[in-house]
């Protein structure tokens, strides 16, 4: 008696593929790594944000596993959102960058990431550092272990700890949404505090960095990552 083909059915306890939060301003990267992503059979893209701020939304609503930031972003950069995913959520996240930058490499892991992953080998490097994340495991690309390295040895050598941040958390968002060309009015409204806190911020802002005016303000933002030229 013939036998029936039979039918193959996913393996009892196969784990659930990893849901991943992509947030790029470039639709064209974005469909790059989606591409990378969607191409293994445990990760799957769920969602993507085109800034800082939406990403924080989008992580919100759809809980993903993994967030994926770039850090130059509009509104919020990757870094800001970073920081604030790590206080309120549960989830892994990797920066995903073209700056091959000590600074913002350190940055990154104060703010929580688990993993820095250059832009110009994702097609290389990120889907191993996504399964590294959800293993717990930091991934770090070659240039950021040597970084990490000299930094340890430095600070060995001197007692010294990491340098503190110039400005706060604060300060640094308000400083974004100026160099963006937002008035005082339009910062408020986004940040849900008073005209005369943000003006207050902002006279912060110019006595610390010993800055003059918004120009200067913008400036210092493009330097420091904050906003693209």
């Amino acid at each position: 008696m013939p036998t029936s083909p039979s039918i193959a059915t996913p393996a009892r306890g196969a784990a659930a593929p990893t849901r991943i939060l992509l947030a790029d301003d470039h639709a064209l990267v974005r469909r790059g790594v989606r591409l990378i992503l969607d191409g293994e059979p445990d990760l799957t893209v769920v969602a993507e944000a085109g800034d800082g701020a939406e990403a924080i939304e989008m992580a919100r609503s759809e809980q993903p596993d993994l967030v994926i930031l770039d850090i130059a972003m509009p509104r919020l950069t990757g870094l800001q959102a970073a920081r604030e995913l790590s206080r309120v959520m549960p989830l892994r996240i990797l920066m995903l960058t073209m700056y091959d930058n000590e600074q913002y490499f350190f940055e990154a892991l104060k703010a929580g990431a688990a993993g820095y992953v250059l832009k110009s080998v994702a097609d290389r490097d990120l889907v191993e550092a996504c399964r590294a994340a959800m293993r717990d495991e930091p991934f770090l690309y070659p240039g950021a272990v040597t970084a990490l390295i000299r930094n340890f040895l430095d600070r060995a050598k001197d007692g010294e700890d990491l340098p503190a941040r110039a400005i706060t958390e604060r300060e640094e968002e308000i400083l974004k949404l100026v160099a963006e060309g937002n008035s005082s009015k339009e910062i408020a409204e986004l940040l849900v505090i008073s005209v005369k806190t943000v003006e207050r911020h902002r006279a912060n802002l110019l006595q610390k960095l010993g800055l003059r005016d918004r120009l200067e303000l913008t400036r210092y933002a493009i330097r420091a990552g904050l906003i693209e030229p």
